[in-house]
């Protein structure tokens, strides 16, 4: 997996980009940067560009070399050019930008154990993958259609499912609990899941076998907290 960075955008740049409306993802949408020079650090720059005059922002950007996370997951962006509608892209999907510039073999399979790593984290299929095509009719990931066909697009899902399929990393916990702390985490992640702030009894059952890492607990707490 690509080096994965956070960089977030300040809440007060310019244009709106991080309007901080809360997200509880239901996809996660892929684009071309449709800039074939630009890399993952030059996306993300581009977002407080203080020229840059656009609407328009995304959650995570990918190339040959890194991931680099602009905006919270638990927060839109403008990605999809749909609208603000509460079923659009652009209040129900995490944003994917795969840069074009370098190896870009290399880049498409960072996105691919990207979007593998998500899917699963969220417990969901490759029917949870879209195009930007598919929220605004816009012709992207512009790199995977070919003459009228989406068959890069094809061929980008079969790459993610593959990835998906490969055997999980089962090393032990990096959280360090001592007994009484991994006894209170069981039972307060069996609480949340009670309570339908959790939807699936994996976390609890990570943390009965001590494998839940630390950015997973991370993440399960920011998703909580959402749904508070």
């Amino acid at each position: 997996m690509a080096n994965y960075t956070i960089n977030h955008i300040h809440p007060s740049t310019s244009n709106n980009r991080r309007p901080g409306h809360l997200l509880l993802p239901q996809s996660i949408t892929i684009h071309n940067t449709g800039n074939p020079t630009s890399s993952a650090r030059n996306e993300r720059a581009w977002l407080t560009n203080p020229t840059n005059n656009r609407t328009a922002s995304y959650h995570l950007v990918v190339d040959e070399f890194e991931v680099i996370e602009c905006l919270p997951l638990n927060e839109n962006a403008w990605h999809a050019g749909d609208g603000s509608g509460a079923a659009s892209g652009n209040r129900t999907s995490i944003s994917i930008e795969i840069c074009e510039s370098g190896d870009y073999e290399k880049t498409l399979s960072n996105t691919c154990e990207l979007a593998a790593k998500l899917l699963k984290q969220y417990g969901w299929g490759i029917d949870r993958l879209r195009r930007h095509y598919d929220w605004s009719g816009k012709i992207c990931p512009r790199l995977m259609y070919d003459n009228g066909k989406w068959t890069g697009w094809d061929h980008f899902k079969q790459k993610v499912l593959e990835k998906m399929k490969l055997p999980t990393d089962n090393r032990k916990s990096d959280l360090n609990l001592s007994e009484a702390e991994q006894k209170l985490l069981i039972n307060t992640l069996g609480q949340f899941t009670e309570q339908k702030l959790l939807q699936d009894t994996k976390w609890r059952e990570k943390a009965e076998q001590g494998t839940l890492t630390l950015s997973e607990l991370a993440w399960l707490n920011t998703m909580i907290l959402s749904r508070k």
